[in-house]
């Protein structure tokens, strides 16, 4: 190997890393902006919300689907497709102010969302065991620390420039991801080729953006509203007959009878558990701290400090992430994960004991963040040791799918609790401290099923997973002649 090569393969973990950090900035540098927006854009709050909501609808429909498009065409060549579009929106973002380029531009930043997943495979494909779980680890650890450093950084570029800046400076930032992808990362040469399913595709679209619109707009829209309660039969429906046309498909866009064995479904159930439980900490804690001094619990805190309270969760599952890894090795995945959960339990259970210190909601967040670390590093690895080489990409685009929809669930739940107590502040609805509590204890108790769900995973067969096709075929094959 020369040297240009090897300086390569020592890359390609970070240079993954950095795609991972990237995408979760990229989905939270909009949040300082959303107060603002109405002013600057001329559109109305209504319209602005579309920002998140169409990154969020966008991302969960891709993710799955380009997972399963890297399977079968290149993970690589898919990842930098991903970067690319994440930074066209972002360039389209810093040339507009028109409401409708910028949640068309937002919605091209939701392919994002597949950086994780693919490079999980990436990894699984190119690094030897040794070296895999902390790498695995890491990757997955990025989605906390990207949020955790994309927010006071967006929230600082909005205070003291123009907020097109920052969509530049993230284009920039775009662009310099795909260059290292493509001069750091090597094509996998494991895929599973075949004939891409388009109706499941549309199928899974159609039924998830019924889903997860009525999740994220039943706040606004009222959740006993025809359109929301048309949405929510609509999606039950649509699913219904996809799941159908799933396992009747030679090759499916997500393999159902895969994800029916309950080492790969229960890890999916406790993905979607654990999103919710994670969530809650980064909206909760944003609010509480923001909330003005005359409601009596509230700090009164600017966007920055805000985003700085949070940093040192974000520097935490820095850190620990190799931590996570050994443990997942020492004790299996699903030990690690069940731990997390019950960190995250511990971490509201801090929340709910005092949120009127700063000192202590910062430190009820780390701890959250800590359980955070564990349980996300430990879902691709249960994932990866449970399903077929061939299929790691779209295995782990349906796990962190269910992610996205339990943060999507967290996100409506938080507002509906928050909502239903308020008192009047200045003449201004504002949440009560009972509220947030209720809240800390909501997810605290999600967090403790994640923990439950998690136990009742079967032990997985060893580090590696599944063999790969080919090589089931090969090793049949040689005992064969063995045997003749």
């Amino acid at each position: 190997m020369d040297r240009t090569a090897a300086i390569r393969t020592r890359l390609t973990v970070p240079v993954l890393a950095f795609g991972g950090i990237l995408m979760a900035v990229m989905q939270t540098v909009v949040v300082p902006l959303l107060p603002d927006l109405p002013r600057l854009t001329g559109a109305s709050a209504g319209a602005v919300s579309w920002m998140v909501t169409a990154t969020l609808l966008s991302g969960a429909v891709l993710t799955p689907v380009l997972g399963r498009a890297g399977d079968m065409y290149g993970k690589r060549r898919v990842l930098m497709s991903a970067l690319t579009l994440m930074t066209a929106g972002s360039v389209l973002c810093a040339l507009s102010s028109d409401i409708a380029v910028l949640i068309a531009a937002r919605a091209l930043s939701g392919a994002a969302a597949a950086v994780v997943p693919l490079s999980i495979s990436i990894l699984r494909d190119e690094l030897p065991p040794e070296r895999r779980g902390s790498a695995v680890a890491l990757m997955s650890s990025t989605v906390g620390i990207g949020a955790a450093l994309g927010l006071p950084l967006a929230a600082v570029v909005v205070q003291y420039a123009n907020w097109h800046t920052m969509f530049w400076a993230t284009s920039l930032l775009g662009a310099t991801g795909v260059t290292l992808v493509w001069w750091a990362v090597r094509e996998s040469p494991v895929r599973q080729p075949g004939r891409f399913d388009v109706p499941g595709t549309l199928g899974l679209a159609a039924g998830l953006v019924c889903l997860l619109l009525g999740v994220s707009q039943g706040g606004q829209w009222g959740w006993g509203s025809p359109r929301v309660v048309g949405l929510f039969v609509a999606a039950a429906l649509v699913l219904a007959l996809w799941c159908r046309q799933q396992l009747r498909a030679a090759q499916p866009l997500v393999d159902l009878r895969l994800v029916a064995q309950p080492r790969v479904g229960l890890s999916h159930l406790a993905a979607l558990l654990a999103g919710f439980a994670f969530y809650a900490n980064t909206l909760v804690t944003a609010q509480l701290v923001q909330a003005p001094e005359a409601t009596g619990y509230g700090l009164g805190l600017s966007i920055v400090a805000t985003g700085l309270c949070l940093l040192p969760g974000g520097i935490v599952m820095l850190l620990l992430s190799p931590l996570s890894a050994r443990m997942s090795a020492a004790r299996g995945p699903r030990v690690t994960l069940a731990a997390g959960a019950v960190v995250i339990a511990a971490g509201y259970a801090v929340r709910i004991a005092d949120s009127r210190e700063l000192w202590m909601i910062v430190a009820g967040a780390t701890v959250v963040a800590t359980g955070t670390t564990l349980a996300y590093s430990a879902l691709p690895t249960l994932i990866l040791r449970a399903v077929p080489a061939e299929q790691t990409a779209s295995a782990n685009g349906v796990n962190v799918l269910m992610r996205t929809i339990g943060q999507a669930c967290s996100s409506a739940a938080v507002a509906a609790v928050l909502v239903h107590h308020t008192s009047l502040v200045g003449g201004a609805p504002v949440p009560t401290l009972h509220g947030y509590l209720l809240a800390f204890a909501m997810a605290g108790t999600i967090a403790l099923l994640a923990a439950a769900v998690a136990l009742c995973i079967p032990r997985d067969a060893g580090p590696d997973g599944p063999q790969p096709a080919g090589d089931r075929t090969r090793d049949a094959r040689d005992q064969a002649m063995e045997g003749a």
